[in-house]
């Protein structure tokens, strides 16, 4: 049965709209906290990022899982990573976070985590959706009010969490001498990134760290990195750091200003591990470069290849034993650590490959050679059958003979929007752009 809520991060709108509204929220919690309260959860510990719309949907969300009879353990403002964590730390049994990551101020989003820290599994995310199309359509019904939820302030998480990053940086280790520029994204690690990397010894300059409700990732954090880049050069910084809105993506620029996207940070975080000793392999998704196949090909590193969602990437982690995995994106795991993607831990994996090494990053990321890649989005009415016209077969067959075994092409239907997504990757920028264009036209007018 397919989900009619659940993206691949969890439920995502715009607020104001359906589903993001506060009788949606309220019944989502509710069917939330009756099917956890089922599988023996007591306490739900419930964050969010710093948009002005997560006042009103946490106090929505509370009141739904406080009707099911499920206590509620409000930590505030912190990473999405850190309520994956925290659950476990503070004894809750499951973790929510009140996001949209990346998206503009406007939109938000609900994500749940189980135990263990990991994303909820398909199987209980269809038993939300269930009770959640009961509540739409019948209201929800209160525990008598002898077992109603109660809600309590968590003190000081963002601490402990500060403390559980630091701990992931090698001790004999130390970021003294480092001058790094941090963009916060105006989000839910204003406070905790900074900190942690000051507490290690690096020098911070600080930028988009002043949130207000409505300038989470705008023009700043991980998706737009121009201020970065600029303060970087600027302030003669050896590196930037920038997360998105609820710090679960992590990009980097080096001393020049260039940037350091995930499938560089996967490759540098992979050759590490090797070197010490790591026997597994690297996931990574469609999108991922073929540059960092190639470049872990020729370190003896397996690579493999998951649909685009950290949570797919999460499956075949687990499914492979291996540890290492992520998206171009920046979203970067090691289960050595955390089973959701953490930008600050990510971080300082790097940031300690670049103290121990005593090269720049500049330096250390020149060992892998990413491909040019031309992507074009193509409206289409009909998504389906225009993929299966031959026509287009025979487009796409003289494309991959064209590109051989140095080149990739991936054809995606977008999940939200009548879209064709055509990314070829080549070794000459002009020849990917060429075929990625003549391949689109052929679509748009078949």
């Amino acid at each position: 049965m397919s989900q009619k809520y659940f993206g691949t991060d969890g439920i995502r709108g715009k607020v104001g709209e359906f589903p993001m509204t506060p009788d949606f929220v309220m019944k989502l919690g509710w069917a939330a906290g009756v099917v956890l309260a089922a599988d023996g959860t007591k306490e739900v510990l419930v964050g969010k990022d710093t948009r002005a719309s997560g006042y009103m949907l946490e106090s929505a969300l509370e009141a739904g899982l406080s009707a099911a009879g499920v206590n509620i353990a409000l930590a505030g403002p912190i990473p999405t990573p850190a309520v994956a964590y925290l659950a476990s730390t503070f004894r809750a049994d499951a973790g929510v976070v009140i996001s949209a990551s990346h998206n503009p101020y406007y939109d938000n989003g609900i994500k749940f985590f189980g135990r263990s820290g990991s994303k909820l599994g398909s199987e209980q995310q269809q038993a939300i959706e269930e009770k959640l199309q009961y509540a739409l359509e019948n209201g929800i019904e209160c525990v008598e009010s002898g077992r109603l939820g109660k809600a309590r302030r968590v003190e000081d998480a963002s601490g402990r969490y500060i403390e559980f990053c630091k701990g992931t940086f090698p001790s004999d280790l130390s970021l003294e001498g480092l001058s790094i520029v941090v963009d916060s994204a105006n989000g839910a690690a204003y406070k905790v990134a900074p900190s942690v990397f000051e507490e290690l010894g690096a020098k911070v300059i600080n930028i988009a760290n002043t949130p207000n409700g409505v300038n989470i990732n705008n023009e700043c954090g991980a998706t737009s990195l121009n201020a970065l880049s600029k303060a970087v050069t600027t302030h003669k910084a050896d590196l930037g750091i920038a997360v998105d809105g609820d710090a679960d993506r992590i990009m980097f620029v080096d001393s020049d200003g260039d940037v350091v996207d995930g499938d560089e940070i996967l490759f540098l975080m992979a050759r590490e591990a090797k070197q010490a000793g790591y026997k597994g392999g690297v996931v990574g998704t469609l999108m991922s470069n073929l540059g960092l196949e190639m470049a872990l090909k020729e370190l003896d590193i397996p690579f493999e290849r998951t649909k685009v969602g950290d949570r797919y990437v999460v499956e075949k982690l687990k499914e492979t034993g291996w540890r290492i995995g992520g998206e171009t994106s920046g979203h970067i795991l090691n289960l050595d650590y955390a089973f959701t993607g953490d930008a600050i831990v990510a971080a300082l994996q790097i940031l300690a490959v670049v103290v121990k090494s005593e090269y720049s990053l500049k330096d250390l990321k020149a060992g892998m050679t990413k491909l040019p890649q031309c992507m074009v989005n193509v409206r289409h009415s009909d998504l389906d059958s225009v993929l299966d016209l031959n026509v287009v077969k025979e487009e796409v067959s003289r494309v991959e003979k064209a590109l051989g075994s140095t080149g990739r092409l991936v054809l995606r239907k977008s999940g939200t929007e009548p879209l064709i997504r055509v990314m070829i990757e080549a070794i000459d920028e002009n020849m990917a752009v060429s075929l990625a264009n003549g391949l689109a036209e052929t679509i748009r007018t078949n």
